[in-house]
């Protein structure tokens, strides 16, 4: 049973095919909100002292990758044209999710309680019998939940060859990728949107019977499943690993989680460009990372616009951004903080 079938009814206002596109932009928005915090923590992390802490950020950041794709995946489906290269996805820190809970801020900060209690109220699962929203959602599962409903009621109204009407060859594939065993895949049918989706909500919140599993096995640790977003951050917050037999209500029950808090550069927490004047090492290291950011946009919007073959190039530029990072991280900014990036929008007329 899916999770959008286990939902209450709503009046969901996805009620045509516009409405249905604009709400997977706004996916693809909402799943690139989640990357620049944990980019941050997870090059916050010295990943000697705190290698359980790197796997789960590294995880839960490609995966996140791959919800991005699988939303330009739907959008391209039902003929729509995601938009990745834009202003819209870089606005100031500490910003909101689009469209959803207002009174959840993402900042840019290190790995520490701060950033573990950002991303456990960002990976939330949905309650049971919670509505479908299709905005101003208060979790990420309501809100795909909302877009399943559309995407059901249109199919059921018009016909499905009148919703997937998208060029096949827009659609992006790859995997398997490193950290994670989630798959990229191609979304022409309902069927296959349906498995999109539920690939999505499921590794972050766990499966649609309320376990602490997303249903793949761990890359890491492949003697067990693999455990939810949600329930990876409580791990770590909580020190102890998921184990058989575990429920969202007993908790973890399994072996230590180690986590070293002064193994953590620290970082100053959201950065921006105008707190160094023009010519600073650091304001310099900070353009030329976010240089190297909207290069990235760039390649991305290009994947799911008509190459899909440049995904590659993308993937290559996501780990580039690392080594710029870490330089950042090493510079010192003061009251016993380190630089980081500022992850500000660079217009394509100014990249050079």
């Amino acid at each position: 049973m899916s999770q959008q079938e286990e939902l209450a009814p709503s009046a969901a206002r996805i009620t045509c095919l516009d409405s249905l596109r604009e709400h997977l932009q706004w996916a693809i928005e909402l799943e690139h909100a989640t990357l620049p915090p944990y980019l941050c923590a997870l090059y916050s992390l010295d990943p000697a002292r705190n290698p359980d802490a790197v796997q789960v950020v590294s995880s839960v950041f490609v995966e996140e990758m791959i919800h991005l794709a699988l939303a330009a995946n739907l959008l391209n489906a039902v003929g729509g044209h995601p938009v990745v290269d834009t202003p819209r996805m870089l606005p100031r820190h500490p910003r909101t999710l689009p469209h959803g809970e207002r009174s959840l801020e993402l900042s840019l900060v290190p790995f520490g309680p701060e950033a573990l209690e950002m991303f456990l109220r960002l990976e939330q699962p949905a309650p049971p019998g919670a509505p479908a929203e299709d905005d101003g959602y208060e979790t990420i599962g309501q809100f795909y939940a909302a877009i399943e409903q559309g995407l059901r009621q249109l199919c059921a109204e018009l016909g499905e060859d009148q919703v997937f009407t998208g060029d096949p060859t827009r659609q992006v594939t790859a995997g398997p990728f490193a950290h994670t065993t989630g798959q990229l895949a191609a979304v022409t049918d309902l069927a296959s949107a349906l498995a999109a989706l539920e690939e999505i909500v499921e590794q972050g919140e766990g499966t649609s019977r309320g376990e602490v599993w997303d249903g793949d096995q761990d890359i890491f640790h492949p003697e067990r499943d693999e455990v939810a977003h949600y329930f990876r951050f409580q791990e770590l917050a909580l020190g102890r690993r998921y184990q058989r037999g575990d429920t969202p209500r007993s908790g973890p029950t399994g072996e230590p989680v180690t986590v070293d808090h002064d193994g953590v550069r620290p970082m100053r927490p959201n950065p921006r460009l105008a707190d160094h004047p023009l010519g600073h090492p650091i304001r310099t290291a900070q353009e030329q990372f976010n240089l190297a950011y909207c290069e990235l946009l760039r390649q991305l919007d290009q994947a799911f616009n008509g190459s899909p073959r440049t995904l590659g190039a993308a993937v290559g530029a996501m780990y580039g951004l690392k080594a710029q990072a870490m330089t950042l991280m090493a510079l010192d900014d003061g009251d016993g903080s380190t630089a980081g990036p500022t992850f500000e929008y660079v217009e394509p007329e100014l990249r050079g």
